[in-house]
């Protein structure tokens, strides 16, 4: 996330939820859902609240897409069958506030 100023300072949050990152003009907000039941669970930590408050970025985002809001970016990774080292992301844009952005990207 050198983008954003925060090169050495991110983590997996495995075992907090969510991990928060900021810079003077952008707060990042990290979650790995993978431990939720459902995303009941999601609503009572207060997760949908953080849509509002900045760029949130989740990990098993699957788990709880009824919480999700309307517009988001998906993204996956998948290995490469033949380079261990390789990956390729597959980015998907649901809803029309993100087209334009992931027009300029792809």
């Amino acid at each position: 996330m050198s983008f954003f100023g925060l090169e050495n300072e991110i983590s997996s949050p495995t075992f907090t939820i969510v991990n928060e990152y900021s810079n003077e003009k952008t707060k990042i907000f990290h979650f790995d859902v993978y431990r939720l039941e459902d995303s009941s669970e999601f609503y009572e930590i207060g997760g949908e609240e953080y849509f509002e408050k900045g760029i949130c970025i989740i990990e098993w985002g699957e788990l709880i897409l009824d919480a999700l809001p309307k517009e988001y970016i998906h993204i996956t990774f998948k290995k490469d069958d033949n380079d261990e080292t390789l990956r390729t992301l597959n980015i998907n844009s649901y809803g029309e506030k993100f087209d334009k952005i992931l027009g300029g990207l792809i």
